[in-house]
């Protein structure tokens, strides 16, 4: 009778059976995975498009004699200048302004001099007008954007 009450006291051997526990998680991170990579295939919603900026065409004009570093603003979010250094004049460009950003177009002479002006005209009307002379001669000029529309 003793064999059999240690046959009672004996553990049974979990070798051959799987353990529960790491099944149930498995499963778990199984169904985690799966539902976030549902979730991103399901997710088709479009992301609103950024709304077009209206913009006025502008024309920046540099004339006369000498050689000039020129800066004028150009269509940008962040409404950053853009430089051209060393150009010969006479210089002509035309870009888009975002309304409501104020265009500007200034130029330099370098050290020989020379007699120039900048011009500003904003869709094809003339805004303004400066002239500078001499070594490092500088003359800026700017216009509104939002009063010419159309």
């Amino acid at each position: 009778m003793e064999s059999a009450v240690q046959e009672e006291k004996e553990p049974e051997s979990t070798a051959g059976s799987p353990d529960r526990r790491g099944l149930l998680i498995g499963g778990v991170v199984l169904l985690a995975c799966l539902g976030l990579v549902g979730y991103g295939l399901l997710d088709t919603e479009e992301q609103p498009k950024p709304r077009a900026v209206p913009t006025a065409e502008v024309t920046y004009e540099v004339t006369g004699t000498g050689t000039a570093d020129i800066s004028y603003l150009a269509r940008s979010e962040a409404g950053t200048v853009t430089v051209e250094k060393g150009v010969t004049l006479p210089w002509t460009k035309s870009v888009h302004i975002s309304l409501g950003k104020v265009p500007s177009v200034a130029f330099v002479l370098d050290e020989k001099g020379g007699q120039a002006s900048c011009a500003l005209a904003i869709h094809e009307k003339h805004v303004q007008r400066a002239t500078a002379t001499g070594a490092f001669g500088r003359a800026t000029c700017t216009g509104g954007t939002r009063a010419q529309q159309g």
